[in-house]
């Protein structure tokens, strides 16, 4: 969500933080802000500017200079986007200034407290009590000002501060909201997210929950909210800054689209054992024995990871015979569900950072449950707190929504569901069958993005409809939920899906010219029974748009997916649904890569 750079060294360090600016857009946001000081300075520096990053480039002065210094993104909790509202947020002395990812839940009780004691406040925020804070802690240090400040705040916050009387420093902290060094040559970087770190270092250190830092130009040290220092050990990143380049295409969501065959292969690399038809997951820690006494299976996700986890549950069923079943993490960490020690619980986030997944490990940890993470990020928050996980190695993904993620994760649970299999009562055949299809799934792939121009054809004819249908049935219906929210998300038409065996249960009234349906038609034994509901659409005049492995009869138009074993044509299907919600964007001149009111790692509640 908001994005958080901050550089100490000896670079003149505005252009460097808008270059970090600019490659964290893509997480959404309404405006920005950035704050810069110096040993030689005789205090703090600031612009801020509601809208896009070139708009606070814009208002930057010629004479901007500074060696310190910290700049911010922010997506709207607290106040309208506004200039006043934009972080970073500076203290009435003009000494302090704080950049803030998260939510300050007793802000409110914290502000009445200060206008009382005569605070002026500047802002709607709630990250401006924050700044007033530290302003007023009566410790010496600016690190021990921090604490201070921190041991008042109730709820969640990655943030970074600058001080006028300290300009050899950064101090930054998490709890629940990354936090991430970057280790340079006599120059430190933080960040919120690692891409606005790869075109400078490839080392970094992902702080955890309840872990400080300070940082100058020539070292850095850890240590716990309380004062305990901390070993931190930096890392390398895969990633290369090339990696968030946009390669010739004109949205990150057409490259990313295009990318999927790669980012298949990737996935299944080095893990496909042919010898005994299975798959190695070295992440796991889970022996046969193990594996042998899981009595159920529960995912947790949000959005497109929920998505992916009911994708997963219906393979881990089919495949395994273990009873599955997915389940929104935002819902179940608030039901207070009974955790049982035969389950085997998976969270499923592309960030590895998605706070409502987040909180739900670690009340099932809190709980002694034992956590998988499926995550493509390698050292985030989810991945470091599960007790044993599969990346899926999709690589940056930069568009707000998902897509190549949600592909390389279904696949993930496929490798998982025929390990799972294999170990129990899956056959050496059907084990040869799904690594078959698994090889298959990159060429497929590739030959579903090969029919580009019809189906751009079919978006514009569809681009004039106010809402739509997508309809699935078992196998197909996540595959409908998932296409249904790629066109919400995207091209802001409303869409719904359903099963379509409840079409008959309430949904058909709604069907008229007006509003096309999508239907999800694979060549499975559900065949007749999908045909018989777009037969039922048909018969009150309803437009049908179907995805299928052969044409049909009674469907407007088809879009013709390759057959691949009915377990993983879930993967396939809803491929070219990603192109018909990206050209109907297209078509309505939607920001593809931005869509309105979104972010891309959602860590707020």
């Amino acid at each position: 969500m908001c994005g958080i750079v901050g550089y100490i060294g000896k670079r003149d360090v505005a252009p460097l933080l808008l270059e970090g600016l600019q490659r964290l857009e893509y997480r959404g946001y309404d405006s920005a802000g950035i704050v810069i000081t110096s040993p030689k300075a005789t205090g703090l520096k600031m612009v801020k500017a509601k809208g896009r990053v070139r708009d606070l480039e814009a208002k930057v002065p010629a004479r901007f200079k500074g060696t310190t210094g910290i700049a911010h993104t922010r997506w709207a909790t607290h106040g309208a986007p506004s200039d006043e509202n934009a972080h970073p947020h500076m203290s009435g002395d003009d000494k302090v200034a704080v950049v803030h990812n998260g939510i300050i839940d007793n802000a409110a009780e914290l502000r009445a407290k200060l206008i009382a004691e005569g605070v002026e406040f500047l802002s709607e925020t709630d990250t401006e009590v924050l700044t007033h804070l530290i302003a007023r802690s009566q410790q010496t240090d600016l690190e021990d000002k921090v604490r201070d400040a921190l041991r008042l705040i109730e709820g969640t916050y990655g943030i970074a501060v600058v001080h006028a009387d300290f300009p050899d420093r950064i101090v930054v902290a998490r709890n629940g909201s990354p936090v991430v060094l970057g280790i340079g040559d006599k120059e430190m970087f933080v960040a919120s997210d690692i891409a606005a770190l790869v075109s400078h270092t490839r080392q970094i250190v992902t702080l955890d929950d309840g872990e400080m830092a300070t940082l100058k130009a020539d070292d850095f040290r850890t240590y716990t909210t309380e004062g305990t220092r901390t070993t931190a050990s930096p890392t390398t990143v895969e990633w290369e800054a090339a990696s968030y380049d946009m390669g010739g295409h004109d949205t990150y969501m057409h490259k990313e689209i295009f990318e999927q065959a790669d980012a298949v292969d990737r996935v299944l690399r080095g893990r496909i054992d042919d010898r005994f038809s299975t798959v190695h997951l070295g992440g796991l820690n889970l022996d046969a024995r193990e594996a042998r006494s899981v009595r159920r299976v529960k995912i947790l996700g949000c959005g497109t990871s929920y998505h992916a986890g009911l994708i997963g549950a219906q393979m881990i069923e089919e495949l395994a015979r273990i009873p599955a079943d997915a389940e929104p993490a935002s819902e179940f960490r608030y039901r207070n569900a009974v955790v049982d020690p035969d389950t085997l619980y998976i969270a499923v986030s592309q960030s590895g950072e998605t706070y409502d997944v987040l909180a739900a490990v670690q009340e099932l940890k809190r709980k002694g449950a034992r956590v998988f993470g499926v995550v493509n990020v390698v050292g985030s928050a989810i991945a470091r707190e599960s007790d044993a996980g599969v990346y899926v190695h999709a690589g940056p993904e930069v568009c707000v929504v998902s897509t190549k993620c949600f592909t390389n994760t279904t696949v993930a649970f496929a490798l998982l569901a025929l390990h799972l299999g294999r170990i129990r009562d899956l056959s050496v055949a059907d084990g040869k069958r799904i690594i078959e299809g698994l090889r298959k799934l990159p060429a497929q792939i590739t030959e579903i993005l090969e029919q580009e121009a019809e189906i751009k054809k079919i978006a514009e004819e569809y681009a004039d409809a106010r809402s739509m249908m997508f309809i699935g049935r078992v196998r197909g219906y996540p595959v409908a939920r998932e296409a249904s929210l790629k066109l919400k998300e995207v091209s802001y038409i409303h869409a719904e899906a359903y099963p379509a065996s409840e079409l008959k249960h309430g949904p058909l009234a709604l069907i008229e010219p007006a509003l096309p349906t999508v239907a999800i038609v694979p060549d499975d034994d559900l065949l007749e029974k999908n045909r018989a509901a777009l037969e039922e659409i048909k018969a009150r005049s309803g437009r049908i748009l179907a995805v299928a492995h052969q044409e049909q009869e009674k469907a407007d138009r088809t879009i013709v997916v390759p057959k691949n074993e009915d377990e993983l044509d879930p993967i396939l299907m809803g491929i070219p649904l990603q192109l018909l919600a990206y050209h109907t964007a297209l078509a309505l001149g939607r920001d593809i890569d931005k869509p309105r009111n979104l972010a891309k790692s959602v860590t707020v509640e």
